[in-house]
């Protein structure tokens, strides 16, 4: 790729590097399974697995939104099994969101899909003088 002033992309570089990522992210997002849940409900999966269990509002603060919103965004991950509530062992009014089995598979199939798809779309790569 050129270079533009001070070391960086040439600015139409930069344009279609943003396109192929936007395509690319989106190329992702339709291989993921159970694609009803959306990407704060994913991201909030994910985010359970690497802290649970966890309470709500310490959930909510990693993911930088309010805690009625992440109720909110939690509900339908606890409706469809995918996560669970579970008691606070540390403060008996409260609760704790954790990852149920189906949760954990869930989360391991879409990165194998996405990893499958980014797998295909790596190996199309040019160096840019048309050959491999």
């Amino acid at each position: 790729m050129g270079q533009g002033g001070e070391g960086g992309l040439d600015p139409a570089e930069v344009v279609r590097l943003r396109l192929v990522i936007s395509r690319l992210h989106r190329q992702l997002v339709q291989a993921s399974d159970r694609q009803e849940f959306t990407f704060a409900q994913q991201s909030a999966l994910a985010r359970i697995e690497q802290h649970g269990p966890i309470r709500l509002g310490e959930l909510a603060a990693l993911e930088r939104v309010a805690a009625p919103s992440m109720t909110r965004t939690v509900a339908p991950l606890v409706e469809s099994r995918l996560v669970s509530r579970v008691p606070d062992p540390n403060d008996g009014r409260s609760v704790l969101v954790e990852l149920s089995p189906e949760g954990t598979e869930l989360l391991a199939r879409i990165r194998r899909q996405r990893s499958e798809v980014l797998a295909r779309r790596t190996a199309e790569l040019t160096d840019g003088s048309g050959g491999r």
